[in-house]
């Protein structure tokens, strides 16, 4: 296979870190690989109160624009929706889009009011607002039975020391898609079917409502990436060739 360019897009409260048992896979097999930490995020001092959607999208696009061939793009979690409105921006320079877990929104939806169909998610109740930054954190006491309950303890313990906060302004943003751009690039969804974050009840909700290329399955928790990074990686080729 030739060499493609994957950008690795985290979810909710994560950042570059979650990709780092990912990455030596892809670039073992040849491709080039980035991860980066979403503004605010990890990494990145972007004062959390000042990130928006709009800002966010902007930082994927202009990563996309410095890389020369086009790529790949993979959204975790609820950053599904940074990559539909990033494509919906650079049709041209988006080869195939990748959907783990994802939000899958429609145009003129938003990410919060597909969450609160989701109400069977674990997740409920463990989240804190802070609306002094506009912002939210997930409680630690839920990160293993509700992020990586199939993942090893050493994962949870690292989380409770990497994650953070989350801009609250993003879930409510209305994506604003069109066929003629959005819809020209294929789309892939990978579905958890052990998610206790992001339901497999909501994941096919979506999916169904937004119809994918292919729908790959893996029997994981929200973190296969962690949990099965080799299979995660497998159905990336797959989708890649």
């Amino acid at each position: 296979m030739e060499s493609k360019t994957f950008v690795l897009i985290h979810g909710s409260w994560h950042s570059a870190w979650n990709w780092h048992k990912v990455i030596p896979l892809l670039e073992k097999q040849g491709h080039k690989v980035h991860a980066i930490d979403l503004p605010g995020m990890g990494r990145d001092k972007t004062p959390i109160q000042e990130v928006t959607f709009e800002k966010t999208v902007q930082g994927i696009c202009n990563l996309i624009e410095k890389i020369e061939q086009k790529v790949i793009l993979v959204g975790h979690s609820k950053n599904g929706i940074m990559i539909s409105q990033a494509a919906e921006y650079k049709p041209n320079k988006i080869e195939k889009l990748i959907y783990l877990a994802a939000y899958l929104i429609p145009n003129g939806k938003t990410q919060k009011e597909y969450s609160i169909q989701d109400t069977e998610g674990w997740l409920k109740g463990y989240v804190d607002i802070h609306e002094e930054t506009k912002s939210h954190t997930l409680q630690k006491e839920i990160f293993k039975e509700g992020l990586y309950h199939d993942c090893s303890d050493d994962i949870t313990e690292m989380a409770k020391l990497i994650l953070s906060h989350e801009p609250i302004e993003s879930g409510t943003a209305k994506l604003c898609l069109s066929e003629e751009n959005y819809g020209s690039v294929p789309r892939y969804y990978i579905e958890c079917t052990e998610d206790r974050a992001v339901t497999p009840y909501i994941q096919q909700k979506m999916y169904e409502e937004i119809p994918c290329e292919k729908v790959y399955r893996l029997k994981t928790s929200h973190s296969p990436f962690f949990s099965s990074p080799s299979k995660l990686v497998e159905i990336f080729m797959d989708i890649a060739k």
